[in-house]
């Protein structure tokens, strides 16, 4: 029997934490900082943000505990977030697969998901923006981004390690964010220059 995709993708990323922050540190024309900064400029002082996949805490829970807003950053891999809880000891971690974190509703003014969401299997996707959505207060935002491609679920190796992926593609992924009472503010396709080639990802900032 095959193991759990989320099962996966922490082994996985547990494997891999040293080369994956090699390879991420190569990547050419990812408008992470961007985004983030547009999104900051939507956000309250104080801001409670919840950084799912957040990974060793690197850039981007670090941008957010920088600026002085309480960002939790979640991550299904041990490793990661060991680094991550060095990298940015001003910020909270925890230890969880995002598909089975339970926040309270209206709780947060934004969740962010850089490139996470596309270690889900996707029929759950539309299950899971509506959870997201219930997190945030009215008003609070999403900064996603999305694979994508219509890739069903697939698993292979992956920077010499068994890892999991899947996708929908750029029109079923806004049908899910409005299924999930959530108004796009931006939404561009933005190619990425990864080590192995080119990577199409959706990216989406959208408001409750």
């Amino acid at each position: 029997m095959s193991e759990p995709p989320t099962r996966t993708v922490a082994r996985g990323y547990d494997a891999i934490v040293d080369r994956f922050a090699d390879w991420q540190g190569r990547i050419e024309g990812d408008p992470r900082a961007e985004w983030t900064a547009e999104l900051m400029q939507l956000l309250p002082e104080r801001a409670r943000v919840v950084d799912l996949g957040c990974g060793a805490g690197l850039p981007s829970t670090k941008l957010f505990a920088d600026a002085g807003y309480e960002v939790m950053g979640v991550d299904i891999s041990a490793e990661q977030i060991q680094r991550a809880r060095r990298n940015v000891p001003s910020a909270d971690f925890l230890h969880a697969d995002i598909t089975e974190l339970a926040l309270e509703p209206a709780s947060v003014d934004a969740v962010t998901a850089y490139y996470s969401l596309n270690h889900l299997p996707r029929e759950i996707l539309g299950s899971f923006l509506a959870r997201i959505s219930g997190w945030l207060a009215p008003g609070g935002l999403l900064l996603a981004a999305f694979g994508a491609g219509d890739s069903p679920d697939w698993t292979g190796e992956w920077l010499g390690a068994t890892m999991f992926f899947s996708s929908w593609d750029a029109r079923t992924n806004r049908r899910l964010i409005q299924a999930a009472e959530l108004e796009r503010i931006r939404d561009e396709l933005v190619t990425l220059r990864e080590p192995e080639g080119d990577a199409l990802f959706q990216w989406i900032l959208a408001r409750r």
